[in-house]
C-alpha cells in the first residue's frame, strides 16, 4: 500500500478543522496531520478540496440493486463496492421486519459478505448488522411487512446473533410490546444498542425503555407517536433525553427542514445521527423495483410503495446517500460543514458503539476518507489510502 502526504485546503479532524497543511497516509493507514510537509515523501495535491472521514451509515437496507432481505452475499459485496463510490466507507446492513427464519438467513448472508469487505478490498466495510424489526406496532408499521410483527424475544435474538457471527450491533423495537424492557436490558448487558421505533408508545413507555438501556430513536418523527403538548410521545422522549441519539433522514422529503432544526436544537449535533434509510434501489436510475419483498417506485429522489395500478402509494424509504445528506444540512443553513460531517461520521459511529474503528481521521486507522469541494459536492472516495472513484451520475 502507498504512503504519501495529502495537501488540501481543509481537514476535518477529531479536534476540529485544520486549515491547510498535510495529512500523512502510511501503508494505507492514517498518520498525523502536520502544518508543513516532510521531505522526501510523495505529495498528492488536493488544493481546492476538503478532506473528511468516510461516511458511516448506521441505517441502510441496501444499495445498487441489492437489499439485505435478498439473502445474497455476493449482492451485498457489490452493494459495498458501489456504496464506497458514493462516499460511504462503513455501514450497518439493516434488515426489515420478516419471518424469524428469514432474518436469520439474512444475518448469515451479511456475515459471509463481510469477509470480502475487509480493508484493502476497495469496498465499504460492514461494521455490524442493524435489525430494524420485527418487534414493531401495527399502527406505525410503515413500509415494514405487518404479517411478521411479533413480541421481542431474547432467545430469538441469540439465535440470530449466532448466525451473524456476533455482528449484530443494533436492534429496534416498539417499547409498548410485551417483553420489551427485559429485551432491552438483556441486549444492553451484551453491548448491543437497542433503538425505539415504529411505535405508538407513550412518553412514559418510551422513557421506561430508555431507563432500561435503549439509547437511540429510529428515524425520528417517522413511524412514531409525535409530539403534543399534553402527550409528548416518542418524539418528546427523544428530544428530552440528552444522552440518547436521534436518527434523522435528511433528504428534505421525509422530514421538513423546520422539524430537523427543532430536533437539532433539542439534541445538539453531538447526539443527532444522519442516516439514509436507503433501500436496495439506492444508486440506481428511476423505475420500478422490489424492496423488502414489496413493490416500489423510485421517482423524484424518493421511493414509494407501488399500488396495484402502478401508481405511487405511501413513502417506502429513501434513496439518499450520506454525502448528499451532509450537503443538504449545510445548504439548508442548519449546521456548519464541520458539524454536518460529524453527524455523518463521528456521531453515528459513537451511537452504534463502533467509534473505535471508524468515524474519525485518527493515526493508525484505515485511511478511509472522502474528498469534497468547497460546496460539499463529493468528488472522490479513498479506502485504505486508495481511490475507489467518484459517484455515478445519471
Amino acid at each position: 500500500m502507498a504512503s504519501y502526504l495529502i495537501k488540501a485546503d481543509k481537514f476535518f479532524l477529531p479536534g476540529g478543522v485544520a486549515l491547510g497543511g498535510y495529512l500523512k497516509v502510511i501503508d494505507g493507514k492514517f498518520g498525523m496531520w502536520t502544518p508543513a510537509a516532510s521531505e522526501g515523501v510523495e505529495i498528492r495535491d488536493f488544493t481546492g478540496r476538503w478532506i473528511a472521514p468516510g461516511m458511516v451509515d448506521t441505517h441502510i437496507h441496501g444499495f445498487f440493486g441489492h437489499a439485505t432481505i435478498d439473502v445474497d452475499a455476493e449482492g451485498m459485496v457489490e452493494a459495498s463496492e458501489n456504496l464506497a463510490k458514493f462516499g460511504t466507507t462503513s455501514w450497518l446492513p439493516t434488515t426489515f421486519t420478516d419471518g424469524v427464519e428469514h432474518i436469520g438467513e439474512c444475518c448469515a448472508a451479511i456475515a459471509e459478505a463481510a469477509k470480502s469487505c475487509q480493508p484493502g478490498s476497495g469496498r465499504a466495510h460492514m461494521q455490524g448488522i442493524y435489525l430494524e424489526g420485527p418487534f414493531f406496532t401495527m399502527k406505525h408499521v410503515g413500509a415494514q411487512n405487518p404479517a411478521f410483527l411479533v413480541d421481542p424475544s431474547y432467545e430469538v435474538f441469540a439465535a440470530w446473533q449466532e448466525r451473524a457471527g456476533g455482528m449484530i450491533r443494533k436492534s429496534a423495537l416498539a417499547p409498548e410490546r410485551d417483553g420489551s424492557v427485559d429485551y432491552i436490558a438483556a441486549l444492553d448487558a451484551e453491548g448491543v444498542v437497542t433503538c425505539i421505533g415504529h411505535t405508538d408508545a407513550t412518553y412514559d413507555e418510551a422513557l421506561a425503555a430508555v431507563n432500561a438501556g435503549a439509547t437511540c430513536f429510529v428515524h425520528t418523527y417517522n413511524g412514531q407517536r409525535g409530539l403534543h403538548h399534553r402527550d409528548p410521545g416518542v418524539v418528546g422522549c427523544a428530544m428530552s433525553t440528552p444522552e440518547t441519539y436521534a436518527e434523522i433522514i435528511c433528504d428534505g422529503k421525509h422530514v421538513r427542514t423546520a422539524a430537523i432544526e427543532s430536533l437539532l436544537r433539542a439534541k445538539g449535533w453531538q447526539h443527532t445521527v444522519l442516516i439514509t434509510d436507503c433501500l436496495g434501489c439506492g444508486g440506481l436510475p428511476e423505475g420500478n423495483y422490489m424492496s423488502g419483498g414489496m413493490p416500489v417506485v423510485l421517482a423524484d429522489g424518493l421511493c414509494y410503495l407501488r399500488n396495484e395500478d402502478g401508481t405511487r402509494g405511501n413513502i417506502a424509504g429513501s434513496v439518499l446517500t450520506l454525502a448528499k445528506g451532509v450537503k443538504n444540512i449545510v445548504d439548508w443553513g442548519l449546521a456548519s460543514a464541520d458539524e454536518a460531517i460529524r453527524m455523518a461520521t463521528e456521531v453515528p459511529a459513537r451511537s452504534a458503539r463502533i467509534d473505535d474503528v471508524c468515524g474519525s481521521i485518527k493515526p493508525g486507522r484505515d485511511a478511509d476518507f472522502v474528498v469534497f469541494d468547497h460546496e460539499l459536492n463529493l468528488r472522490e472516495t479513498f479506502l485504505a489510502g486508495e481511490s475507489v472513484g467518484a459517484p455515478i451520475e445519471y
